[in-house]
């Protein structure tokens, strides 16, 4: 007797298929223009399926951004040492095409929609600082004050050039970042 297999794709696939799609529409159309007729079309996927998995297009966006810039790096002996590589890696992948774009677009969607802010603050902001605040030994306080200081930072150069930063102002953004833990 044969075995049947599942129809479709498996999960896996079918995330990183919908993800690269995501990604690519994004940084081709914007964040708005990046519907999920749009992403289901570039990902050759009825939008139902997105539907199945992801309530919203926010929702969306913050897997394939969990998914896109992945754990935190905290390498190094020191605090210094930890922040900087933190620094460096949140730079990398806020320049990655389409990461950065989608980032302050779903920012800025959350403004105004309660219920993808709480799928931000705890599928996505809450892992990365309770790693930051054990790494760090500071308060959460002080933790969201220099994520802040980090994202608000490259999103903001991001945003007004069209480009990531250059690697002298992420120096400087180290500098600055590492006086708040002083």
């Amino acid at each position: 007797m044969q075995k049947s297999t599942p129809a479709g794709r498996p999960r896996s696939d079918l995330n990183a298929t919908v993800f690269a799609a995501t990604l690519r529409s994004v940084r081709e159309l914007g964040y708005a223009g990046a519907t999920m007729d749009r992403i289901a079309a570039e990902a050759g996927v009825a939008k139902t399926t997105l539907y199945r998995r992801w309530p919203s297009k926010g929702a969306l966006i913050v897997d394939c951004l969990l998914d896109a810039i992945g754990v935190v790096p905290l390498e190094g002996e020191t605090r210094d040492a930890m922040l900087e590589t933190a620094v460096r890696w949140a730079a990398e992948k806020i320049g990655e095409p389409g990461v950065g774009a989608a980032f302050a677009g779903v920012f800025s969607e959350a403004i105004n929609d309660p219920a993808l802010r709480e799928i931000l603050n705890t599928r996505f902001q809450a892992p990365y600082l309770a790693v930051l605040r054990e790494a760090l030994k500071e308060p959460e306080q002080r933790i969201l004050l220099i994520v802040d200081v980090i994202a608000g930072t490259l999103l903001h150069r991001l945003g007004i050039s069209g480009r990531p930063m250059v690697e002298e102002d992420v120096d400087a953004l180290i500098a600055m970042t590492q006086g708040l833990l002083r």
